[in-house]
């Protein structure tokens, strides 16, 4: 079984229950998915950036991605509706827990100045988001083997009502939030 997903199950919903006193096991919130984005832009231009990302994505993630598209075209950009722009990941499972755990305990420590993540990156609907500058944080990924450093979005989808609920699960799961 997964650490993380074990923290879960044996400490982070006994405490939950506790705090905010739920009346069924079903209304605890819960991690459902977790979605990893690279937005490239350049792409446009160099159509090379793009597989070194869904290598380097696949690399971080254990998971090929899928590459985004263009949904409409914006003249000022040179971007026409339907070119490839991106690629993303959305993990479940063992592997969402895997890397949750990962980012937490060793990505983001290596963070450069780093003291702590936003807790207001909620969406409102228990949503948080996350932006890292430079993909080289993971240790998946070799320095010396990339061509050009990359930032990232990620997305930890909760079950949660409320922020505050949201906000309570990734702490008690180990998120390092700022004071």
């Amino acid at each position: 079984m997964v650490r993380l997903r074990e923290k879960y199950e044996t400490e982070v919903v006994p405490k939950l229950a506790e705090k905010y006193k739920y009346k069924s096991s079903m209304q605890i919130p819960s991690i459902r998915k977790v979605i990893l984005n690279m937005g490239l832009g350049e792409a446009i231009q160099n159509i090379k950036i793009l597989d070194s990302a869904t290598q380097e994505l696949a690399q971080i993630s254990g998971q090929k991605p899928v590459i985004t598209r263009a949904r409409q075209s914006i003249a000022a950009f040179k971007l026409r509706k339907g070119m490839p722009i991106g690629c993303m990941v959305t993990l479940r499972g063992d592997r969402m827990y895997q890397f949750l755990d990962k980012l937490v305990n060793v990505a983001l420590p290596r963070v450069r100045d780093f003291r702590g993540v936003s807790s207001k990156a909620l969406d409102g609907r228990g949503n948080y988001t996350l932006g890292i500058k430079e993909h080289i944080i993971f240790p998946e990924i070799d320095y010396d083997k990339i061509d050009k450093i990359k930032g990232m979005n990620i997305t930890i989808v909760t079950s949660a009502d409320s922020d505050d609920e949201a906000r309570t699960l990734l702490a008690l799961m180990g998120m390092p939030f700022k004071q």
